[in-house]
């Protein structure tokens, strides 16, 4: 169970990204935020796995509070928590197996890992992965010589080599065509289905959400305007959508998020 308590983000420069937000995360889900641009979606996870420190709140995940901790204790308890990148995050000249392997840094001896020295255990589960994630026959080219979706590939393989509980992904399919999107997001609920892994995921279009979701949270400045069910989301209301998106918003075709006049 993940617990997100009165969590608030303010920044050095005095935005505040996330205000008072609060909601809980059942073990296996697979929950979708939505909002807007600036709405706090990559804050809040950022906030979670401690790329940010959050201002105040608590952010409990099996009985811890992860908002607490420093140093070795933090370092552990980020193992279990893999992160999805908008952009992916890949070492560009760096081989897709050593950005995959770069998912055991954490469970790695310091010096040798820097080098790309791993245990023979370590380089048969990356195997795996790569294989599993379909992306074998891609293993020894530069990361920055794949498309678009295969690098998010690359990425959840990385992701999956922490041997995750729970899975972070801050917009993992925004640079992606339609088709594409879908096979990443399948992927990732697969993984939500078959090995039980907890996901959040930040989206802005209604009907992945509607697809993928099994819960929902809608934010708008910084701040919980909606939840609900995937059931909810396919009914919702034009004033529920106005409330995340604001009241200029339209829907079009009614699935994607909407622009705004003007």
């Amino acid at each position: 169970m993940l617990q997100i308590k009165n969590l608030t983000k303010v920044y050095p420069d005095g935005t505040v990204a996330l205000k008072n937000v609060s909601f809980e995360v059942p073990d296996g889900e697979f929950l979708i935020v939505i909002g807007l641009s600036g709405s706090g979606k990559s804050t809040l996870l950022r906030c979670i796995n401690r790329l940010i420190n959050p201002t105040e709140g608590e952010i409990i995940w099996n009985g811890i509070d992860l908002s607490k901790l420093e140093g070795e204790d933090l370092r552990k308890a980020r193992r279990k928590i893999g992160m999805i990148f908008q952009n992916f995050n890949l070492v560009k000249r760096s081989s897709v197996f050593s950005n995959v392997m770069s998912g055991r840094l954490g469970y790695s001896r310091t010096i040798p890992s820097m080098f790309g020295q791993f245990s023979k255990d370590d380089i048969e589960m990356g195997r795996k992965v790569v294989e599993r994630l379909g992306i074998t026959s891609q293993m020894h080219k530069r990361a920055d010589e794949l498309s678009g979706g295969q690098q998010q590939r690359v990425g959840i393989a990385r992701a999956l080599m922490q041997e995750p509980e729970l899975i972070l992904a801050d917009e993992p399919v925004a640079s992606l065509d339609p088709v594409l999107a879908h096979s990443i997001l399948k992927t990732l609920e697969t993984l939500n289905q078959e090995d039980g892994l907890t996901v959040i995921c930040s989206l802005h279009y209604l009907d992945l959400v509607q697809r993928y979701g099994t819960s929902v949270v809608g934010l708008r400045e910084g701040e919980v305007v909606y939840r609900g069910s995937r059931e909810d989301v396919r009914k919702m209301t034009d004033e529920q959508f106005k409330e995340i998106y604001g009241a200029e918003a339209e829907r079009v075709g009614a699935s994607i998020e909407g622009s705004v006049k003007g």
